[in-house]
């Protein structure tokens, strides 16, 4: 969330692949799991979307916080998808239940320690309406996914979901298509669909 305010939701949402990168490097160096030379070309080209995006500024480059905030929430995530994998055969409500439980208390905890002021109680409702389905219904159909589709199918279909976000920052919040953005959004594209079509590939295997 800081990551978007100090940056622009079209970058994030573009950014938000880099979630890929991290859920695969994750996966290598823990749990030991093989990368094909076609996946490596396409965390190449999705860590390279990322830096040009990391850069902002119309007349020189200069670095983005913003973005940086971004990443590192990506790299969280894949830390988190390589563990919810190992669980997702068990209960989606309990799993559900745990971890919304686990995110609300740290993130009210963290809030706390940065001594935040409470919100006004109008905005209590408009708040707990995104939260139910940006995270909770979010969440609990990705579960039910990988049990119904596998992790492979999952994660590809997943890979669409930064485009949707960035096609609504344009035509919903207004922001600039600069030229810049168009060159990541190609390189990240073309990462992506390398993505895809391993996972795809490796499902189609292992059925």
């Amino acid at each position: 969330m800081t990551g978007v305010k100090l940056g622009t939701s079209a970058n994030a949402s573009l950014l938000g692949n880099f979630e890929i990168v991290a859920a695969t490097v994750i996966a290598l160096l823990l749990f030991r799991e093989k990368v094909s030379g076609k996946l490596w070309i396409a965390i190449w080209l999705i860590t390279l979307s990322s830096i040009i995006l990391s850069f902002g500024g119309k007349d020189s480059l200069s670095f983005s916080v913003g973005s940086l905030f971004v990443l590192g929430a990506t790299a969280c995530w894949g830390l988190e998808n390589n563990c919810t994998r190992s669980i997702s055969d068990k209960s989606t409500y309990q799993i559900v239940t745990i971890k919304g439980m686990g995110s609300g208390i740290e993130s009210l905890c963290v809030a706390l320690l940065l001594r935040e002021n409470p919100t006004e109680l109008k905005n209590i409702p408009p708040v707990l309406l995104l939260g139910f389905i940006a995270y909770g219904l979010s969440i609990f159909t990705y579960i039910r996914a990988q049990k119904t589709l596998g992790a492979a199918k999952t994660s590809a279909y997943y890979a669409v979901a930064p485009f949707i976000g960035a096609f609504l920052s344009f035509v919903l919040l207004k922001e600039t298509l600069t030229p810049t953005y168009i060159v990541a959004l190609v390189v990240v594209i073309a990462g992506t669909v390398l993505v895809v079509s391993e996972n795809l590939h490796d499902s189609e295997q292992g059925d």
